[in-house]
């Protein structure tokens, strides 16, 4: 890509999608355009195609998506497989309408067989069932990789896919309930600290609350008390985490140096994205006491074991990505003390 060349970054103040501008900018790309939500509605087909009418990107990052956690996925199931489907179909379509040179479109890990080997290549997509609680999420993203393919074949586009494990980062969802694990944790283990320091006041600025009475209600709600942080599961499944700075180097570098042709295994056309991760996992019970030791919680940290734990295990295998010559930096512990003081100059 040259550093002038047109690039539409889709979902920028996203997790991924932020990560991704910040990373272009700090390359010396002076060329960006993205939209926010509120001007221009990726599910609008009309919206989307006149948007690529006027800007003609030459370069697509498509990162805008619907995401969230657990609760979020499994509450909001239609709103999850319909709006990332509408918004990926557009995106997508439009590129090769328009001419794109190349796009690159990111998914998520959750996109394999719940009892996908660990660790999970990429040949094992669609080798069996989904992990039921985020299956709309999956499929769509599964459809995404798929259309990336078929347009590839038959219109000779070139758009990747890239499948990036469990991100955290700046610009993280911190919200009780929608947000993912490792974010989720930061903010209810902080919480914590505060009410066994007596800080109400600054316990109800963080919730947006002017009662310490609606406060204790919603700490209640989700198990955090001044002397317990309540963690949904029995702590046991491992998760592999990677910082989204480092995901947002990886995607730059593949789309500096890497066309379709080059994910092609031995010339056959399948299961052609990329697992984007550490390689390296953890146990979501060995997580919340890293976190804990990072804020300095000194209460007890209980696992509701009532509450679903999801897959056991989710580990990328990066075969394919260390081999393409690209390999992670910043290791979880690194990443924690980055996210917590992050979340507390923003918060």
């Amino acid at each position: 890509m040259k550093k002038d060349a047109k690039i539409y970054i889709a979902g920028h103040r996203g997790l991924v999608g932020s990560a991704i501008k910040k990373e272009l900018e700090k390359k010396g790309y002076t060329n960006l355009v993205y939209r926010t939500h509120k001007e221009l509605d990726l599910t609008s087909t009309v919206a989307v195609s006149d948007f690529f009418e006027v800007e003609k990107p030459e370069y697509v990052f498509l990162a805008a998506a619907k995401v969230g956690g657990i609760i979020a996925n499994n509450t909001y199931r239609a709103d999850f497989i319909y709006k990332n489907l509408m918004i990926q179909n557009n995106v997508i379509h439009q590129s090769y309408v328009h001419g794109v040179d190349k796009l690159l479109f990111l998914g998520s890990t959750c996109i394999y067989p719940k009892e996908a080997p660990q660790p999970m290549p990429e040949d094992s997509l669609l080798t069996g069932p989904l992990e039921y609680t985020n299956e709309p999420y999956a499929i769509a993203k599964i459809a995404g990789i798929k259309m990336c393919e078929s347009y590839n074949i038959q219109y000779g586009t070139n758009f990747l896919s890239v499948m990036p494990t469990n991100l955290y980062g700046y610009n993280d969802n911190f919200d009780l309930e929608k947000s993912h694990v490792l974010p989720a944790l930061i903010r209810k283990i902080h919480l914590a600290k505060l009410l066994s320091e007596g800080k109400k006041d600054e316990v109800m600025k963080d919730l947006g609350v002017s009662a310490f009475a609606k406060a204790e209600e919603i700490l209640n709600t989700y198990g955090v008390s001044k002397d317990a942080v309540e963690i949904w599961g029995t702590g046991a499944p491992r998760r592999e985490f990677l910082w989204s700075q480092d995901m947002a180097n990886a995607c730059v570098f593949i789309m500096e140096n890497r066309d379709f042709d080059d994910v092609i295994p031995g010339g056959d056309i399948k299961n052609t994205h990329i697992n984007i991760g550490t390689g390296e996992d953890i146990s979501i019970k060995e997580l919340a006491h890293i976190i804990q030791k990072e804020i300095g919680f000194t209460g007890v940290l209980t696992f509701n074991t009532s509450k679903p734990d999801g897959t056991l295990r989710k580990l990328t295998d990066v075969s394919k990505l260390h081999g393409l010559g690209w390999k992670h930096t910043i290791h979880l512990e690194e990443g924690v003390e980055k996210l917590y003081a992050w979340y507390l100059d923003n918060k």
